[in-house]
């Protein structure tokens, strides 16, 4: 089914929050508030839920929007927003999942626009990928927005290869108003290469700190998993003065501690990702801890940053945690009940539906700046906009998750669930 879309686009580069959540009266307020809000997303349907094929090439991949509602008012009009996964083994369901995901996340982050995935069942390895993207997207041409759908388009997720899937769209549609994260150069905020969704997580543990009496410069951290979004955080919280202690990643060996910190040399190394160079500089400046790659979790530190895998902190090994604050950048890398240990240990936590916003308020912003293309080859005004943008909802959402959680006594996943729900449906 083919939602149309025919609202002109409004004024302006980013629209206030729709509802700024503000605390119950009781905590059994709250969690009837909440179970009500749980029911009710619960029952929501897609709005669009379509799988293209074209067998003759071996294409097969899906597009998923939700709750396109919150977005009517806004300067895109109804469409939702996401990004475009790329595995072998990928099928509609996890698509499914991952818009409604976005739903939340979008919400969370104050923005008039829907949740949305796209997917490619596609291995990025397969020597025919570049033909394979290409005709996907040119599938979904009639449901994107530009056409007057309510499918905002295509963005890097798992399985891309940036930046050559936007080459690859932008190529294929004669338009980049259908893909973000775009090179600076083709008029995007290249939110990969500028790691603002890692400048979300930094923003949100520098919060966290700083309104719980501490100080950023000098505090201890450590990383889980030194991929795209560790290596942002890396980047933006050590900026803030920050010392790296201790981190974890199999691709450097399982984990390291640093009594001293590490060199600016190793450092920015690490933000690179410049495999040869830091494996050289470890074992001059680190202590070589074991080969899990998850060992990070327990380390002695003043904040913690999970950046690699759904569920590492579980009822199983949430007791072995000893840092005192904990910014969440992976996608739910917290269980639920290991969620209301920690709270129940005082290690307040910053859920990342609200710490890692910075993706996709990085391609709202691409979408409806009013900078022109060639201005921002010249100037990447957009990229500005977008790191701006991102600390002050960051910052904002950290405020009132806490001042929150201080009303009601309620663990901050539960906070973070109702604050996007109170934006989807208030």
């Amino acid at each position: 089914m083919l939602f149309r879309n025919d609202k002109k686009q409004k004024t302006g580069i980013f629209m206030p929050l729709k509802q700024k959540p503000t605390p119950p009266l009781s905590q059994e307020n709250f969690y009837n508030q909440l179970t009500k809000y749980r029911h009710r997303f619960s029952e929501m349907e897609p709005e669009l839920e379509v799988t293209v094929r074209d067998p003759s090439m071996e294409v097969e991949g899906y597009v998923v929007v939700w709750n396109t509602g919150i977005a009517e008012d806004g300067p895109l009009g109804a469409c939702g927003k996401g990004g475009t996964r790329v595995l072998p083994d990928l099928e509609i369901k996890d698509i499914k999942r991952l818009a409604r995901a976005m739903a939340e996340k979008n919400a969370a982050a104050g923005l008039p626009l829907g949740g949305a995935k796209s997917g490619l069942k596609c291995d990025s390895k397969d020597p025919d990928y570049e033909k394979k993207y290409k005709r996907f997207v040119e599938l979904c041409k009639p449901f994107l927005r530009e056409n007057g759908g309510v499918f905002g388009g295509f963005g890097y997720d798992v399985g891309c290869l940036p930046p050559k899937n936007a080459h690859w769209a932008v190529e294929q549609l004669g338009s980049g108003k259908s893909f973000t994260g775009k090179p600076v150069e083709m008029g995007g905020t290249d939110y990969d290469r500028e790691g603002i969704a890692g400048l979300g997580v930094a923003v949100a543990g520098r919060t966290l700190l700083k309104e719980n009496g501490e100080k950023v410069e000098g505090a201890s951290f450590a990383i889980q998993g030194l991929g795209a979004m560790g290596a942002a955080v890396l980047r933006y919280f050590s900026g803030y003065g920050a010392v790296l202690k201790t981190l974890s990643d199999p691709k450097y060996g399982g984990t390291w501690h640093f009594e001293n910190g590490v060199s600016d040399e190793l450092l920015n190394a690490l933000i690179v990702q410049d495999l040869q160079s830091v494996k050289k500089r470890l074992h001059k400046e680190g202590r070589f801890i074991s080969e899990d790659a998850s060992q990070a979790l327990y380390s002695d530190v003043d904040i913690l940053f999970p950046c690699a895998l759904e569920d590492s902190i579980t009822e199983e090994n949430v007791n072995f945690i000893e840092a005192r604050f904990i910014a969440e950048g992976a996608n739910n890398p917290t269980t639920e009940e290991a969620h209301r240990i920690l709270y129940g240990k005082n290690i307040l936590v910053v859920p990342d539906i609200l710490a890692n916003p910075g993706g996709i308020i990085a391609a709202y912003v691409e979408m409806t700046s009013s900078v022109s293309d060639e201005e921002n080859a010249e100037t990447g005004k957009k990229v500005s906009e977008a790191k701006l943008i991102t600390e002050q909802r960051v910052e904002e959402n950290v405020k009132t998750l806490l001042s929150i959680m201080k009303e009601v006594d309620v663990s901050p996943d539960q906070v973070g669930d109702y604050m996007s729900y109170q934006r989807l449906f208030v």
